[in-house]
């Protein structure tokens, strides 16, 4: 490849650029084939981690700091300067954890890290432009506008002495050139020759010079100052972003100061069982907070872990502190405590194989059903109502498996490390699912809508619960779903979907409340009762997540007009129509639950 050539493929990532080949080769975006490249990679020093540097043969501060060091290293290759953003994050709240009081040092990481996280993704979104980026903040790609159908090219450049430039690639297609293109209300031609409004576009290019024109004079680098007049001021896509490491840091930031917190500070009969167990009683070193944050295994994608169940797990006490818990709640020994350190190969062989159908359901399916699909006008003028609805629940169950894949492997990297046993089930094996992230079997199944949410995203709704829920102290639910919106992002998209589950959440509880209990006095009319509930289950969640892939407000606003805003009306309808408790009327199902072997779940 020429110098020119990688030149181009610099601006499309931030992070390295040494696997450009193979990421023009697979037709995959650079980040997300540098990330792919950082997680493999983690895995086989995963390996070496658990084997090579044994607690029983190498101190926890070796641990602690090759698992920082690597961890670094994977920020800098996937993010190059962006990485300075975890840095600055994690650096600025151990300051204020040191230097602030433990009655409050939850509060201000709170405001701290979600306010750097959001000006993070707020300069995403209106430095680098709505809407125009390869990449979420999640890492997953926006199929919004690698749409090759309805992508079309106009080069607007207000240099004195305009280069030619690279044609629009997208997905191995060279966008259609335009004559001309409506912005800001008007039709603007290539040579820009127009008419009406002039001022405001020029305006509009005269900000983002100014704004390029300061850092200049702050002694930036020329490199990044191209990157952002590219980015910027060139009407073309050029730059992808992902900050996925600051959400997962957000939230063990936040989780750490609200256990210093607990432990430090609050009385042990006001805490709860798990506030209680989980809670820190001194203050971290500098390289335990580095280590829990940036560490190799989480610092992509996480999940997020509990601090001490990290730290006993570099000292190696892990696995024996969660066999004697497991132990200690069960009527059965087992023997657990007299077993061996287990291996994890098992688990992770079975978790590499749903990561790689995972790849394959991607390649093959998620492709061939684009998410933006459903929001095509003329695909909403043809089709059905069903055929609408039909195609919502197949793209969205396609665009599944890219989720899984992240979060699958990502566990299986902590399992190779030797982390994230859980305990022993009925038959004697051991189960290494403590931090998964997401149980797909659940998830496919699911009959109720509280039964997805728990088994998608698990460790998030687990800090949502730790740090919000269990605290607030009214308007708990709705709260939750804020903090929730907050965390993921800026973009419209995400508060929409969060605010359409509450209503669904509520009108949910409120519809098994009143009718579950008379379709449990056979297996027959059980089986019915599931299976209503689970096609229910699955396109209520396909309506409320549609908002989440759409990111802004139009097409949102497009399919849920599309829809008819059947959900919502449902949704209100249900919360207003049916009790808040159920009749008095109560079917004699109990002595008929043994003999039809009927499950109250």
């Amino acid at each position: 490849m020429d110098k020119k050539g990688n030149t181009d493929i610099a601006f499309k990532t931030t992070g390295c650029t040494w696997l450009s080949l193979v990421s023009d080769q697979v037709g995959v975006p650079l980040d997300q084939v540098n990330f792919i490249a950082c997680q493999v990679f983690g895995l086989a020093v995963a390996f070496w981690f658990r084997l090579c540097l044994n607690p029983q043969r190498t101190t926890p501060e070796v641990r602690h700091a090759v698992a920082t060091i690597i961890g670094a290293s994977f920020v800098m290759f996937c993010f190059g300067w962006y990485a300075i953003h975890v840095f600055i994050l994690v650096l600025a709240c151990y300051g204020i954890m040191i230097k602030a009081s433990v009655h409050k040092v939850h509060r201000y990481t709170m405001i701290a890290s979600l306010g750097y996280l959001t000006v993070c993704q707020v300069s995403r979104v209106f430095v680098f432009d709505y809407g125009i980026l390869s990449t979420d903040f999640s890492g997953e790609e926006n199929d919004l506008i690698l749409n090759t159908d309805k992508t079309k090219e106009i080069i607007l450049d207000f240099r004195k002495n305009p280069l030619p430039l690279q044609p629009l690639i997208i997905k191995g297609t060279e966008a259609e050139k335009a004559d001309s293109h409506r912005f800001l209300g008007l039709q603007i031609a290539s040579d820009l020759s127009w008419t009406l409004n002039t001022t405001a576009i020029v305006k509009k290019a005269q900000k983002r010079l100014y704004f390029i024109r300061l850092l200049r004079k702050a002694g930036l680098n020329h490199r990044p100052l191209i990157q952002a007049y590219r980015g910027l001021t060139e009407s073309i896509i050029t730059a992808g972003i992902t900050v996925c490491p600051l959400m997962i840091i957000t939230q063990k930031i936040t989780t750490l100061a609200f256990q210093v917190h607990d432990g430090m500070c609050q009385k042990q009969e006001e805490l709860t069982d798990d506030q209680r167990r989980l809670a820190v009683h001194s203050m971290p070193s500098l390289l335990e907070y580095l280590s829990y944050n940036i560490n190799f295994m989480s610092v992509l994608v996480g999940p997020c872990s509990m601090y001490k169940e990290y730290i006993e797990f570099i000292k190696g006490q892990h696995v024996q502190h969660r066999l004697k818990r497991v132990k200690d709640t069960s009527s059965q020994q087992n023997g657990w405590d007299k077993i061996p350190e287990p291996s994890p190969m098992r688990a992770v062989i079975n978790k590499l194989l749903v990561c790689t159908c995972c790849l394959l359901w991607f390649f093959i399916i998620t492709k061939a059903f684009p998410i933006t699909y459903n929001v095509d006008p003329q695909f909403i003028n043809k089709a059905s109502f069903i055929t609408r609805l039909a195609y919502a629940f197949i793209s969205v169950q396609a665009a599944r498996p890219k989720f899984y894949f992240a979060w699958t492997l990502a566990d299986a990297i902590h399992n190779a490390a030797g982390y994230g046993i859980s305990g022993v089930n009925e038959r004697g094996e051991v189960c290494w699912d403590h931090i998964s992230n997401v149980r797909i079997w659940k998830i496919e199944t699911a009959t109720s809508f509280k039964s997805f949410i728990d088994n998608w995203n698990i460790q998030t709704a687990l800090w949502l619960k730790s740090v919000c829920y269990d605290r607030a102290p009214y308007y708990r639910m709705p709260l939750t779903f804020v903090l929730s919106a907050i965390w993921h992002g800026v973009y419209p998209g995400y508060y929409f979907t969060f605010i359409t589950a509450i209503p669904i959440t509520l009108a949910a509880r409120s519809v098994r409340r009143n009718f579950r209990e008379y379709f449990l006095s056979s297996r027959g009319l059980k089986i019915c009762y599931d299976v209503v509930t689970w096609a229910a289950t699955q396109l209520t969640v396909c309506y409320t997540v549609m908002p989440f892939l759409l990111l802004a407000v139009e097409p949102t606003m497009q399919y849920y007009r599309s829809m008819y805003f059947h959900v919502h009306v449902i949704s209100i309808l249900a919360m207003i129509l049916l009790p808040s408790k159920p009749s008095g009327f109560k079917p004699e199902i109990h002595a008929r639950h043994s003999n039809n072997n009927v499950k109250e779940n």
